[in-house]
């Protein structure tokens, strides 16, 4: 009979003191403010990682992350901590906000473009394409979107999706813009062709956002401001406007709000604001 190998237990204790090291480290990285009840979760999406880097405990692999510098494993713990959800045409009001602006925007001025600034695995931006790909047509348009999280815009820049992912989207759209997986892909879909290609990723930290991006008819920024303190939201508005076209709109999600954020924003409709510079 053969052994089988015996897997060492999982690392599962984080003192306090570990707990405020890594809250200081993820803060400094991403600007996401865990609370003391966010513990136990840190150690249930970093405690695997520990254990294949052959760490003995989360002290090792602080000091592994710390004395290293090492850039691929700091990318890999914020794949772990950062949440990602997301779904096609959520939050739809917003949605049927960015159609109206579509249809108003001259031909005249030039390309329409839009950022989904917290991109996730992709479905937000995707959804952005399918309705600009619907009231603009053959009209220049152009969709960006940017993640903090490497994990995601791998699944982004795919565009395959399980099909259970699909639940939103308008049958018309679906059957239009998305392609149903055969034999090994049975039960998935890949977003269409032409509508990834007007669709561009990039790795982004909106603490410190890429430059070149260029300006921006609408931004959507939704269900991220509520990971931040007050001083780390209006940071993150600070970095975000530069990249706002005059009269362009800023989008936050339903829960969150904008007020005495930042001068040049007025609101005009519930979670949707103008700059007005």
């Amino acid at each position: 009979m053969i052994a089988l190998p015996v897997l060492p237990a999982l690392v599962t204790r984080l003192s306090r003191k570990e707990f405020a090291a890594f809250q200081a480290l993820i803060f400094q990285m991403t600007g996401i403010s865990l609370s003391e009840a966010k513990q136990n979760l840190l150690v249930g999406r970093l405690a695997r990682r520990v254990q294949a880097l052959g760490c003995e405990n989360f002290a090792d692999y602080f000091a592994y992350l710390s004395k290293r510098k090492n850039a691929d494993e700091l990318q890999a713990m914020i794949n772990l901590v950062t949440t990602n959800e997301t779904y096609f045409f959520r939050e739809p009001k917003h949605f049927d906000f960015l159609q109206r602006q579509a249809k108003r925007h001259p031909r005249s001025a030039g390309i329409f473009r839009s950022w989904s600034a917290a991109a996730s695995s992709g479905e937000e931006a995707y959804t952005m394409a399918m309705v600009l790909a619907e009231t603009l047509g053959r009209h220049p348009w152009q969709v960006v979107g940017t993640d903090i999280s490497t994990k995601v815009l791998a699944t982004a820049q795919g565009g395959h999706y399980p099909m259970t992912r699909t639940e939103g989207i308008p049958l018309p759209l679906l059957k239009k813009y998305c392609r149903k997986g055969i034999r090994q892909q049975d039960g998935t879909l890949l977003v269409a062709r032409e509508l990834r290609e007007r669709v561009q990723f990039l790795h982004g930290n909106l603490l410190s956002p890429p430059q070149g991006l260029g300006q921006f008819n609408v931004i959507f920024l939704r269900n991220l401001l509520i990971y931040f303190n007050q001083e780390t939201r209006k940071k993150v508005i600070a970095n975000v406007l530069p990249f706002l076209k005059p009269d362009g709109h800023l989008i936050v999600g339903h829960s969150e709000s904008l007020k005495g954020m930042h001068p040049a924003l007025v609101q005009e409709l519930p979670s949707i604001y103008r700059h007005s510079r």
